[in-house]
């Protein structure tokens, strides 16, 4: 074949900065009112979304990966699935310091346009929300579920509906550690199987707990000794459950440090979620006090309410509480420390 000049790439054109560049109408301007901050207000706001966009890409690549029925421990796929979601934390990180421009703005300077952006309101942000449901929050654990598509258009409801109807990333996750034959495989552990090693860890943990902390134990045994598939309430399985506290254990082991890093990410970005969403609060709290959003929410109330039940993978927070220092952990099986070396 021919080849045919390719037509060169103008920096201005590749970025459509026409469209981007002019994509910024203050209301202000078409009042007549002079609110000189309104220009910062929606920029920003605009940059947000880009890295929503950008943020939804990257789950939408780790679900993915994620989806395939059997993932090696140490293939590329999970070395890729980290690296998508460090940069997802970096992002989020971005998204928290952009918030000190924001607070640039005072409360005077706010109040100089905000009466004209109402209904409009950063609670109508979709891509947020999709966000959220990819990554695992359901429906059901929203705080304020009366309110939260009230203020969407109807095909805006559709856009979240959907995404909260696919398999999110927590789903997936929770499959991908019951997968894992560490634990559960009696060719290592014997005929007793994985109880023993519970059992085992279960006396050496009660041996730590101070007279105080005796509480964990019913939990201890709610979480790691339950015969039930998935125990009442936790969205984790039970055998995904132990496999993610083993991996946590055992992290030293060469075949279980990507798997460690991944879900210790993960952590990182519920934690990143929550240091963004508090502050928000505290921006709102400074620049409008204990008026009612734009949008018609209660404002920094509705906030905090939020920030405070929207963690999505709290139950690998939690996991923490469960953990021995590593002198005092079951010694594992010779043939299953071999198969977590990597093999010449």
């Amino acid at each position: 074949m021919e080849n045919k000049e390719r037509k060169p790439v103008y920096y201005s054109e590749y970025l459509q900065l026409g469209k981007i560049l002019e994509a910024q109408f203050p209301e202000s301007d078409k009042e007549g009112v002079k609110a000189d901050d309104e220009m910062l207000f929606i920029i920003i706001h605009q940059a947000y979304e880009l890295w929503f966009k950008q943020i939804l890409h990257e789950l939408g690549i780790i679900r993915g990966i994620f989806s395939q029925e059997n993932i090696q421990n140490n293939t590329p796929d999970i070395y890729n699935s980290v690296h998508r979601l460090k940069r997802i934390c970096k992002i989020l990180e971005i998204t928290v310091q952009q918030m000190g421009v924001m607070e640039t703005m005072t409360a005077l300077d706010f109040l100089d346009f905000r009466d004209l952006l109402r209904p409009a309101s950063g609670f109508q942000s979709i891509q947020f929300k999709m966000i959220e449901a990819s990554l695992g929050l359901k429906y059901d654990q929203r705080h304020g579920k009366a309110y939260y598509l009230s203020q969407l258009t109807p095909a805006d409801v559709e856009r979240v509906k959907s995404a909260e109807s696919e398999v999110s990333l927590l789903v997936l996750i929770d499959k991908w550690l019951a997968r894992m034959p560490f634990v559960n495989n009696n060719d290592y552990w014997g005929e007793t199987g994985s109880s023993s090693f519970w059992s085992r860890y279960r006396e050496a943990y009660l041996s730590s707990l101070s007279e105080v902390e005796m509480h964990q134990v019913k939990v201890f045994d709610i979480i790691f000794m339950n015969t039930d598939a998935y125990p009442e309430g936790r969205s984790f399985s039970a055998d995904a459950t132990r496999n993610a506290m083993f991996i946590m254990l055992y992290r030293d082991q060469p075949l279980l440090q990507l798997p460690y890093e991944l879900l210790s990410t993960l952590l990182e970005v519920d934690q990143l979620l929550s240091m963004w969403r508090h502050r928000h609060i505290h921006m709102v709290q400074r620049t409008i006090g204990k008026r009612v959003g734009t949008g018609g929410s209660t404002g920094a109330e509705y906030l905090k309410g939020a920030a405070d039940s929207h963690y999505i993978f709290k139950e690998l927070a939690e996991l923490t509480s469960f953990l021995l220092p590593r002198n005092m952990l079951p010694v594992l099986p010779a043939s299953l420390i071999e198969d977590l070396g990597y093999r010449r």
